[in-house]
């Protein structure tokens, strides 16, 4: 908001009128549930080491589809990028394959309910 604010103020200070729309809560991935422990098993079995968890900006879409439904299980997963929203994004090809193969076999293993 520390952003938002600053060109709000500028704009004030400049007497242009200013509106702001669209802000999203954070998400807070739970950890410790059925899901995670899906993931975590499948990538040790494909890839023969422990899954690293950690918070990226890529939680948008759980942020927004969490707010409306806060009971589901949700992960977000995908191949790794450098500088994103920026001229030199940049997606490492080599991840592209890994994030597949273990997007599908986590399908595979989903337990049903």
């Amino acid at each position: 908001m520390f952003l938002a604010d600053s060109i709000r103020y500028v704009f004030e200070l400049a007497g242009a009128k200013y509106s702001m729309s669209g802000a999203y809560s954070g998400w807070t991935p739970k950890l410790g549930t059925p899901m995670i422990k899906v993931l975590e098993d499948t990538y040790k079995n494909l890839f023969g080491k422990e899954l690293k968890i950690t918070a990226t900006h890529g939680g948008l879409e759980c942020a927004i589809m969490g707010a409306k439904y806060p009971n589901w299980e949700m992960v977000s997963i995908g191949p790794t990028i450098v500088h994103p929203h920026s001229p030199d994004e940049r997606v490492k090809i080599d991840t592209v394959a890994q994030t597949w193969k273990f997007l599908t076999n986590v399908l595979e293993n989903i337990p049903e309910k």
